[in-house]
């Protein structure tokens, strides 16, 4: 019997498709994944990922910032502040804050909005180097962020560790596997919570 994959189904697996570009592209503008390896600053990683989707989300799907916001387990002013970031000014100030040890709001979302504009006016990485990013990401650990969000997918937050680890059941960064990882806390309360916890794991 064939598997029908409805209308909000392929739409929702788009939408995840469009965030994993936008944060791709912002990636490269940054200078690649090497380089937050070389700076030593992966909690850039789990803000990119954030930023890349409330754009998308306000772009592509019309989402309010409340929408957003509980979505993303974020507050609607960090929300604001992504969307309301200005890109110019941020790739003014964005030498320093990469020493920063995590983006601020604005600073993310101004890279997501530049990053989505780029992609828009078609200036995205060409298919090969587009590739060679995400195998690149994947190897250096920076790109599970997008695959934990889109395999929590409809889960109401609080929820329990055991739960999320079922559906991160068998996502593994280098030798970790990010369900044993989510199976270690009893609960949590958003999204945020759940991407740093992994994040903190995966850096000890």
């Amino acid at each position: 019997m064939p598997i029908v994959i409805g209308a909000e189904e392929i739409r929702e697996r788009d939408l995840d498709a469009q965030a994993l570009r936008v944060f791709l592209k912002a990636l490269e503008i940054l200078g690649g994944p090497r380089k937050l390896i070389e700076l030593r600053n992966l909690t850039w990683v789990t803000s990119l990922m954030e930023a890349a989707y409330a754009v998308v989300l306000a772009e592509e799907a019309f989402k309010t910032e409340d929408d957003i916001a509980a979505f993303l387990g974020l507050t609607r002013q960090t929300v604001r502040n992504i969307l309301r970031a200005d890109p110019e000014l941020v790739m003014m100030k964005l030498e320093g804050e990469l020493q920063e040890k995590s983006p601020k709001a604005h600073t993310a979302g101004g890279l997501a909005k530049l990053a989505y504009r780029e992609i828009k006016e078609g200036r995205e990485a060409l298919l090969l180097f587009t590739s060679l990013i995400e195998e690149g990401a994947k190897i250096l650990g920076v790109g599970w962020p997008a695959e934990v969000l889109a395999r929590i997918k409809g889960l109401h937050f609080p929820v329990s560790g055991p739960e999320v680890a079922r559906r991160l059941q068998g996502l593994r960064v280098g030798e970790h596997d990010l369900g044993e990882i989510a199976a270690t806390q009893e609960t949590y309360t958003h999204p945020r919570e759940l991407l740093h916890h992994l994040a903190q794991a995966l850096k000890a």
